[in-house]
């Protein structure tokens, strides 16, 4: 079968499943789940497994998240986030356009204040600067950074040791001062439902899914899941409500992943980086928190699920912590998306202003 990025259904991305080095990943992942969760640290799932891989990748052991694993992680993710979609969604979404604007403007801030940060401080090349300044897209911008021959090692760890921070940061800052607790399992036996409808959704998904990975439509695996599941949902052909049991799993995919991206990395390059990408991190959430309060006055919404809204961090990262603790995930999830679009056209028109300089 043809390797499809968003969704590599081939023989050696199955084999990936059954692979010790998928083995070493859970047997990382699950005990230091059940440590965190312990200890009472929110989101312990996600923070446990991504602090314990991240350690054991920066150690030396080449860790690998199966892009399978993750894919299918992201379908369901994609999916639960979907049971938040209806006509009364869909209603109001006109009214997001004002966010969205502001969602512009705050990237464009970011670039321009983060970029000249990096430049001249941590004495990153200017393009490089504009790549890692970016408030999100990691795995775009770090294949923009290849095609400009940027530094993408720099640009990677930057926006890694950011998403470390920010995924680890925000919810203890919402379990302190927000009234929002995680989600608890609810009364609801989903063996009861019509299970032949969580079929059609899969299938739609997966369709949407091929489609938006042809047309290059950002995140396709959960942009694809989230029109499916609103397609069928809106038109009730068809509705499952997944377990609230599915995203412990999910967080723990998600986290172990996160940690995975630092394998090959060394200590001196990760803490050559730290501190400046701490500091860039800073601004950015700054930036965030400015943005938040503006969005405040247009739109009547929780003050931390538009902080998420605006957070920079990973879009399926941060769209489990909406889930997590119920802070809007479709709206979320929706100005991430709007987010990576803006991000991927501003980017590159701003590299080819700086090569026409150059020239």
């Amino acid at each position: 079968m043809k390797n499809i990025e968003a969704l590599p259904l081939n023989k050696e991305n199955f084999k990936d499943l059954f692979s010790l080095n998928f083995l070493i990943i859970l047997v990382i992942s699950f005990p230091s789940a059940i440590v965190a969760e312990y200890f009472k640290i929110p989101l312990a799932w996600m923070l446990g497994p991504m602090l314990a891989v991240s350690i054991a990748a920066l150690n030396g052991l080449k860790l690998k998240m199966p892009k399978l694993a993750l894919s299918m992680i992201l379908i369901i993710l994609g999916l639960y986030i979907g049971n938040y979609i209806d006509e009364k969604l869909l209603e109001q979404t006109h009214k997001w356009i004002g966010t969205s604007a502001i969602m512009f403007i705050y990237i464009l801030v970011c670039i321009i204040f983060v970029s000249k940060y990096l430049e001249k401080f941590a004495n990153y090349e200017k393009k490089t600067s504009f790549f890692s300044a970016a408030p999100g897209g990691l795995g775009p911008l770090v294949m923009l950074a290849e095609h400009e021959k940027s530094d993408i090692s720099q640009v990677a760890t930057s926006h890694l040791i950011r998403l470390i921070v920010i995924i680890t940061a925000f919810p203890f800052l919402v379990d302190q001062f927000a009234n929002e607790t995680a989600i608890k399992d609810e009364q609801f036996n989903f063996l009861d439902q019509n299970h032949y409808e969580l079929i059609y959704l899969v299938i739609a998904s997966v369709i949407l899914i091929f489609l938006f990975d042809k047309i290059k439509v950002p995140a396709p695996l959960l942009s694809g899941t989230l029109v499916a599941s609103g397609i069928l949902q809106i038109s009730n052909v068809a509705y499952y409500q997944l377990p609230t049991q599915s995203i412990d799993f999910g967080l723990l995919i998600l986290g172990a992943s996160v940690g995975c991206r630092f394998a090959g990395k060394t200590l001196k390059e990760v803490y050559s980086n730290t501190k400046h990408s701490i500091v860039a991190t800073l601004l950015l959430v700054l930036f965030s928190v400015i943005a938040a309060i503006a969005a405040s006055f247009i739109i009547d919404k929780n003050f931390f699920s538009l902080l998420l809204a605006y957070c920079p961090g990973g879009i399926y990262e941060v769209a489990v912590i909406a889930i997590a603790f119920d802070l809007d995930p479709e709206f979320v999830s929706f100005h991430h998306i709007i987010r990576l679009l803006m991000i991927l056209f501003t980017v590159p028109v701003i590299v080819k202003i700086l090569n026409k300089e150059n020239n």
